[in-house]
């Protein structure tokens, strides 16, 4: 089993722990399961297309909602789940303390929209926006659209239909 994938099954563990602990969340846990497979299958193939190291971007991408995951609310959460996905990470005994770093910091940044980071924090911030519109999500800031209308238009995408 690659590490991807070793790396989901512990988060699924996370999120079915989390069951009745929240009972008024921002999203449910069916979107974050959802979410957390399908933003990093969009982030392994924006790493390899980028040149970057597409099962760290995917293993990012998959937890960097971790904060919003624990807390059940999207206010603040990437900052929420800084310290925490450390621990998480740490626990899984996957990845190395340079990665956990890469990943950690990626989760912390992820709602940075603006700000340009590393290129695995820009790889989940594409993903994030990405995968949130292919199911519908509305841009809730301007920067969310900006940023996907630029990948869009970096790609040569045209716009889809809805």
């Amino acid at each position: 089993m690659n590490r991807l994938l070793k790396l989901q099954v512990s988060l699924l563990e996370v999120i079915d722990q989390q069951e009745g602990k929240v009972f008024e969340r921002d999203e449910t846990l069916d979107w974050e399961r959802l979410h957390m497979a399908s933003s990093a299958r969009c982030a392994w193939l924006l790493a390899l297309e980028r040149g970057v190291d597409p099962e760290l971007a995917a293993c990012a991408a998959s937890v960097h909602d971790f904060g919003r995951i624990l807390t059940g609310k999207q206010k603040e959460h990437a900052e929420a789940g800084y310290e925490s996905v450390k621990v998480f990470l740490k626990e899984t005994q996957l990845f190395t303390e340079e990665e956990i770093d890469i990943i950690s910091m990626a989760v912390k940044r992820h709602s940075l929209k603006t700000e340009t980071g590393t290129p695995i924090e820009e790889i989940v911030k594409d993903a994030d926006v990405i995968d949130c519109y292919q199911y519908g999500y509305p841009f809730d800031r301007p920067e969310k659209k900006e940023r996907y209308e630029e990948w869009r238009h970096r790609y040569g995408i045209s716009a889809a239909r809805r």
